[in-house]
């Protein structure tokens, strides 16, 4: 059983310009109950960023916000020069989280994303919050946290909550199990909160996956439980979690629900839309509300 509640807005000490943009995120936008449903774009992430099925078109930055506009998403996610050339007619209508670096592409992704932005552009863009990868665990991870150091500073300056996609890397975690693995999801939420993170971005953890210094001797831990773990240890973070591409819609709706049931703020919609027509999304954004709309506050 699960004794995690999710921190209200009210309970997290945030600044009131930190506190009145996410209020609009999750109380002004999409479900409006305090629940977030993200379209992240570009940069390595979000829709298509993969190869495209025949016979369907690749969907433009223009075709993607209009996707999230219509579909009542809670925010858009995008880099800064898609943000600039793009979101434009759409600004003030729907909320905008803006990435200030961006990942790279590629099976294997050591190197930190490379700096694409600043919170000064966020607050000239009409964002409502920042994005900001950080690899944790990574050969990289010490320039990468001074660099994140600069960008917390300025996002308290600004009054602008901090979203951190917490995505573990390197040697280490890859032999505790991966980077979907309960040890790698757990010990990023951990680093991304103490480095104060409002917000933190993960992957649903698989505590089935087990690396090579793993003791045999470990008890066999359900996903639920291990959903339940990684939003403990975010503790006055909120949480915000991604499925991934690679799965079924049933399964994206049960690990929603599992989220949402751990005290979980909302989920990432990480799926290439051009794997579809956008009418062909329908089922599975309303199935995926209903879970969210279960647990609003």
């Amino acid at each position: 059983m699960n004794t995690n509640k999710r921190p209200h807005i009210t309970e997290l000490n945030l600044s009131t310009g930190k506190k009145a943009r996410l209020h609009r995120i999750l109380h002004e936008s999409g479900l409006r109950n305090g629940t977030a449903m993200l379209l992240p774009y570009g940069l390595g992430f979000g829709p298509g960023f993969q190869g495209v099925p025949e016979g369907l078109a690749p969907d433009s930055p223009t075709d993607a916000i209009r996707f999230a506009f219509e579909g009542q998403f809670s925010a858009m996610v995008l880099p800064v020069d898609l943000a600039e050339k793009f979101y434009w007619d759409y600004a003030g209508e729907l909320p905008l989280i803006l990435t200030l670096n961006g990942m790279t592409a590629g099976p294997v992704r050591s190197s930190q994303p490379a700096p694409q932005g600043t919170v000064a552009d966020a607050v000239r863009l009409g964002a409502d919050a920042v994005g900001y990868f950080l690899y944790t665990d990574s050969p990289v991870r010490d320039g990468a946290f001074a660099d994140y150091q600069l960008v917390r500073e300025d996002a308290e300056r600004f009054g602008m909550p901090l979203f951190v996609w917490a995505y573990p890397r390197g040697r280490f975690v890859e032999e505790m199990g991966g980077t979907d693995s309960l040890y790698a999801i757990d010990y990023a939420t951990r680093v991304s909160h103490r480095l104060g993170a409002d917000v933190v971005v993960v992957h649903f953890p698989h505590p089935e996956n087990l690396g090579r210094r793993t003791s045999d001797n470990v008890p066999r831990i359900f996903p639920q439980e291990a959903i339940n773990t990684v939003v403990r240890t975010a503790d006055q973070s909120l949480v915000i979690v991604s499925s991934g591409r690679d799965i079924s819609d049933e399964a994206m709706v049960t690990e929603t629900q599992q989220a949402m049931a751990a005290g979980a703020a909302g989920i990432v919609f990480d799926r290439a839309l051009p794997d579809r027509e956008h009418r062909a999304w329908i089922p599975l954004i309303r199935d995926l509300k209903h879970a969210l709309g279960v647990y609003c506050s």
